[in-house]
């Protein structure tokens, strides 16, 4: 039998780590896993990626725009978080960690996320060839521009897969045994 190698043993680690997390937060936010309350934080997800397009056209007429992009940021990182943890991060857990529904789906959410991220990612490309032929270079913040919209479809196309499938997968069961242990001790088991 041969030794892993370096990918082997990173996949081996991914997938402890993912293990280990997932049993961590498991019984966090536990109001927020019903599909609604996932939908909603898709929703608020998708307006922080709104606002931090709108920050960043605003960086091209004005130089005290930027100032504005870390409030967005301090908005978008607990909603990304409680997102995560309420989806089980199900968009970018190993293979590995994952059934083949599972895997299937996160496949789907992915081929998806590439196909939008590619065609968003050609808004700032557009923007940064037609502005600079436009303006010779001397436009003082095209590059910060176009690094803020290059950042915000990056962001949006990572943050793809989990939003998507935050959004299709069904409320989780219940589990009777959790929701009355009594029941369940005074049930007998079947051979």
């Amino acid at each position: 039998m041969s030794e892993p190698n370096l990918v082997e043993r990173y996949q081996a680690y991914r997938v402890r780590r993912f293990l280990a997390n997932s049993e961590k937060w498991r019984d966090m936010l536990p109001g927020w896993r019903t599909q609604r309350r996932r939908r909603a934080l898709v929703t608020g997800l998708a307006v922080t990626f709104a606002l931090m397009l709108a920050v960043a056209v605003a960086c091209h007429f004005s130089e005290w725009a930027p100032l504005l992009w870390l409030p967005v940021c301090v908005l978008f990182l607990p909603i990304w978080t409680s997102l995560a943890v309420v989806s089980g991060r199900q968009g970018d857990a190993p293979t590995e960690a994952l059934d083949e529904w599972e895997v299937q789906q996160q496949n789907s959410a992915r081929s998806i996320a590439l196909s939008i991220t590619q065609w968003l990612m050609m808004i700032p490309v557009a923007y940064l060839i037609i502005g600079s032929v436009n303006t010779g270079g001397s436009h003082t913040t095209m590059a910060y521009t176009g690094g803020l919209l290059t950042l915000t479809m990056l962001m949006v196309g990572g943050c793809l897969p989990t939003m998507i499938l935050a959004w299709s997968q069904p409320d989780p069961d219940p589990d009777p045994v959790a929701d009355h242990p009594e029941e369940a001790a005074c049930t007998p088991a079947t051979p």
